[in-house]
């Protein structure tokens, strides 16, 4: 591993009596493509959350890029491209005002068409958002990520909405990001998705990391074999976690 651009201590939040995240020690290396697992409500949104400073930690500490995201964030974020989970779009505006906007926000010298051409959306560059369908909007959220060839790829569940293609085209551009000399964080439940894109996987389970390794390290600690899949990887490792949890109660 090269220096850690997220690298975090004991994170926890949370909301009143529900615990989100807890006691989260995660390190994801500069060179690395780091896949982030877990169901839905597992706590992947909100650890990105605590990563940009959307949310603040209840306990623990989290470093990005080097610094601290409390008292950092302008400058860290424009290192980072984010595709978050919930984003918004502006009816009325095209494509290329979308990422105009994200290219003077970071002083950028990207050009929108290139930008788009990657994404496949070229043929929408002045293309009202408003008539978009779901998978082009998800990847003009993926090319307003990619605005300024950004240090660190954040993208929170990036296949959502993409038919066969539309997932293809994000491995390929995920392993260009990572080529390049950026790393890549991703969060999925797309666990057939892993295997083709990551360098380490982590698993998170109720807030809280229940694994973490290669995917053929995962295999081992799960007691599986070599074909199995990563969907019965996270299976047994996932029934293992909700079975100590029983027995710590």
């Amino acid at each position: 591993m090269t220096d850690a651009v997220i690298d975090t201590d004991g994170l926890t939040k949370r909301y009143g009596a529900t615990v989100a995240v807890d006691s989260l020690d995660l390190t994801v290396a500069s060179d690395e493509i780091y896949g982030f697992l877990g169901p839905n409500g597992a706590g992947k949104s909100t650890t990105i959350g605590l990563l940009m400073d959307y949310v603040r930690p209840t306990a623990g500490t989290v470093r990005v890029l080097g610094g601290d995201p409390t008292t950092d964030a302008v400058a860290i974020h424009r290192r980072i491209g984010i595709l978050p989970d919930r984003y918004s779009l502006y009816d009325g505006h095209t494509a290329r005002h979308h990422l105009s906007l994200v290219i003077d926000t970071k002083g950028a010298s990207d050009a929108p068409a290139d930008l788009l051409a990657r994404v496949g959306l070229s043929d929408a560059i002045e293309q009202d958002v408003a008539t978009f369908s779901q998978g082009m909007e998800q990847r003009l959220a993926l090319a307003m990520a990619l605005v300024g060839d950004p240090d660190l790829l954040i993208l929170d569940e990036p296949f959502t909405g993409l038919d066969p293609h539309g997932v293809r085209a994000v491995r390929d551009i995920i392993h260009e990001e990572n080529d390049r000399g950026a790393a890549v964080f991703f969060s999925s439940h797309v666990l057939g998705q892993v295997e083709l894109v990551c360098d380490r996987v982590g698993i998170l389970h109720d807030g809280r990391l229940a694994a973490e390794g290669t995917v053929d390290e995962l295999r081992t600690r799960a007691g599986v074999d070599g074909e199995a899949s990563v969907e019965e990887i996270f299976v047994s490792i996932t029934d293992a976690a909700v079975t100590t949890e029983g027995e710590t109660r």
